[in-house]
Order: structure tokens, then sequence, then C-alpha cells
């Protein structure tokens, strides 16, 4: 019995050995789990044994369970590589027309031939759907589904809003020439321009005029869009109170219209409603424009794709626009330690992972997303080397002990 007891000792050691130099060969893995063997002894003693003085039989590999502790963050050029900075896996499709998921830490992605977002095996990275203003619709792993990247150039938006805050003098006269022409400075005050599309993505200029009139503390304001004659152009009558503040009883906002055979490109008529800001001022200072905004965007081509702590994926472009395309989805496990690992650093479900459970990053349980960053192996090589050297020194122990038991036995053989 002696010779076996030994025996397990040294397939403990081994399988300690192995574990071990899997951790150590594995440690520049991205996204890689250190795997740890645990062990328990053997004994063998019946219901009417004495156990006092029972003698165990060795020792046996119980399992080898995978330590999921955080492994450290390590930033690269690449806007598209994921890390995971607390729990959660991020989930994979393998293949398009493919209903089964594997779960992986390793973040390390790129576009394939057909813009869909891909780890190193090809595998399809899932997201959750979104709304959008990027807000989240589902959170079930059902709903999730491949992230591809549009290849169509961002679609151009007409103006219909627009706002101004700015400050008018308060000490401002009445313009000399009381005809309101924009082609005779002497007509107007001040003037201040903005830019604006129309249906097509065309770049337009809306010109505002600020006329005092006879009135106290009254202006007229003017808006016209690029070579407007005077009898289209959108008039507005604004007052401020005797404290400067302005006058909310002014009509607010206004249409400024101009029809699609005047803007000569091809496109619709534009409609824009134009809001004099209620934190206009009539000081005793200079025209000076605050603030002043108009939506509405040319077309647009991809420049980039950002990836949020929320794991929102966000798609750019070159006129301003960006749409959200999916949230990342992150899945964890009530048993992580359960799950069965397939290779390239995956694993799948197994009835003692119990079922994925999916999520929003940032929330709940589920760590945030790290973009520009991928997760590197939670391997401790110091750690490992000592428990070479601790595993080596087992494995000789038990050799030496087989040695010893041999030498005894060949002794009581060699007995006449």
């Amino acid at each position: 019995m002696s010779f076996n007891t030994s025996i397990s000792g040294l397939n403990a050691a081994q399988k300690d050995l192995s574990v071990t130099g899997n951790n150590i060969a594995n440690a520049k893995s991205t996204g890689f789990k250190k795997s740890r063997a645990e062990f328990g002894d053997i004994y063998a003693v019946s219901a009417f044994g004495n156990s006092k003085t029972a003698v165990g039989q060795g020792v046996i590999n119980q399992a080898v369970t995978q330590q999921f502790s955080q492994g450290n963050l390590e930033f690269t050029d690449n806007s598209l590589d994921l890390a995971v900075s607390g729990q959660g896996f991020f989930a994979f499709q393998p293949s398009l027309d493919s209903s089964e998921s594997v779960f992986s830490r390793a973040g390390a992605l790129g576009v394939n031939k057909n813009g869909y977002l891909v780890n190193q095996a090809g595998e399809y990275l899932k997201a959750l759907p979104v709304n959008e203003n990027g807000t989240l619709q589902s959170t079930s792993l059902a709903t999730s589904s491949p992230v591809q990247l549009p290849v169509a150039a961002g679609a151009p938006q007409a103006t219909t809003e627009g706002s101004l805050s700015l400050n008018l003098p308060a000490g401002a006269e009445t313009p000399p020439v009381t005809t309101f022409d924009p082609d005779d400075p002497d007509s107007y005050n001040q003037a201040n321009s903005q830019r604006i599309y129309d249906s097509l993505g065309n770049p337009h200029t809306m010109t505002s005029y600020f006329v005092k009139t006879g009135t106290p503390n009254e202006w007229d304001v003017y808006y016209q869009i690029d070579d407007q004659p005077v009898a289209d152009m959108t008039q507005q009558t604004v007052t401020f109170n005797t404290d400067g503040s302005f006058d909310t009883a002014s009509a607010n906002p206004v249409t400024v219209t101009e029809t699609g055979a005047n803007l000569g490109t091809g496109a619709g008529d534009l409609s824009i409603d134009m809001t004099f800001r209620t934190d206009s001022t009539q000081y005793n200072g200079p025209f000076n424009v605050a603030d002043q905004s108009a939506d509405g965007n040319t077309t647009g081509q991809l420049t980039g794709i950002s990836v949020g702590t929320d794991g929102l994926i966000r798609a750019s472009y070159t006129n301003g626009e960006s749409i959200p395309l999916g949230k990342v989805a992150l899945v964890d496990f009530r048993n992580p330690q359960g799950l069965k690992q397939v290779g390239d650093n995956q694993w799948i479900e197994s009835i003692d992972s119990g079922e994925p459970l999916a999520g929003e990053a940032g929330t709940g349980t589920f760590g945030a997303i790290q973009g520009g960053a991928l997760e590197t192996s939670n391997t401790d090589l110091t750690q490992e080397l000592v428990n070479l050297i601790t595993a080596q020194r087992n494995f000789q122990a038990n050799s030496r002990a087989i040695e010893a038991n041999k030498a005894l036995s060949d002794t009581i053989i060699g007995i006449r």
C-alpha cells in the first residue's frame, strides 16, 4: 500500500506541475484566468474499522478550479479593444446564423470584411438593443445581436430650430436710414450670421439684423436666408424691461422660411423656428452674442467608433453626428467556476455554472467597460514560480518515498 500512497503523491505533484506550467505558459494570454489544483486525502475505513489507527492511502485531485480574479488593464492604441473592470463576461456568437453564445474576458476586437465587430477567432460580439438616444431597450441576452458598423454615410438633416442669446446695447440709437436694407449698413445697428442646412445637407447662411426702433427698449429683428429679398424676410419685434431683462411677452419663436426653389439646390422648403432666448439682455454694453445654436447637419462620413464605460457603442461622423449602435452585452453567472472551458480563453455555460444573466455595464454587479484597453492574464509569475518549486519538491519527496519502499522490499526479499 505504501507504493500506491507514494504513487498517488507523484500523480498529485505531476498534476500540480501541469496546472502551474499552464498558468505560466498563459501569462501573456489576454483575458486568461489562472487555475488552481485542489487536493484531498484518501481514507478507506470500514464501518467496523478503527479510525484511531487508520493510515491514509494517499492523495486525490479533487478539482482544478479557475480563479476569476481581476487582471491588470493594459491600454492600447486600438479603440475597439475592450476590457471589463469588475464582474462580467463578453458574449460572442460563433456565426451569424448560430443561436449559441460563448463567453470571454478577452476583448481584442476588430472589424471583419462585412463590417461586424469580431474577436480574434472571428466570433461576433453581441450587443443589446438601444433607442435613438442610447437608452437600453432590453437586457435579455435573447434580444442581443452582432454589431455591424454602418456602411452608409451619415444622412443630412435640414435645420428646423435655432436660437440666439445676446446683449443689445442699451444706448443704441435708431439708424440714420429708416428703411431697412440689408445692403445698407446705415439701416441697421448690428448683424449676426449662423450656418444652417437644407434637406440635402447643403450649407446656407441665416443672417439676423438688429434695428433699434423709436420706441424705448424695443428692437426689430430681420432674419434673412442667403440673399433673400426684404419682402420675403421674417421680422420679429422684441422688447426689454426697464432693468434690461428680456420681456417674455415678445412674440417668440418666429418661423423663418425659404422655398426650395429659391435655395437653388434641389432641396425642399426650409422652415426654422427661431427663438430669441429669454436670457438675452439690453445692458449698457457692447453688442455681444453669448450663445447661438441651430440644428441640422450636412452629409457625414464615418470617422470612428467609440465605446463608453456603460458599453454604449457609438458611430461618429464628420458632420458631428453620433449614432448609437447598441450596448455591449455583459453576462454573469451564479457560479463562474462551473463554466466549461472551450479554449481561446472562452467558456460556455454548464449545469454547474447556471444560466447566463445579461445586463448593462456599470449596473448591479456588472463592472464597467474600458475602451482602448485589454485585461491581461491574472497569472502572478512570482507566485507561480514558487508553486513550481513546491510542486517539484513534493514530486522529489514522493520519489524518495518510493525508493525507500523499494529498498525495504528488496531487503525483505533478500532474507533467507
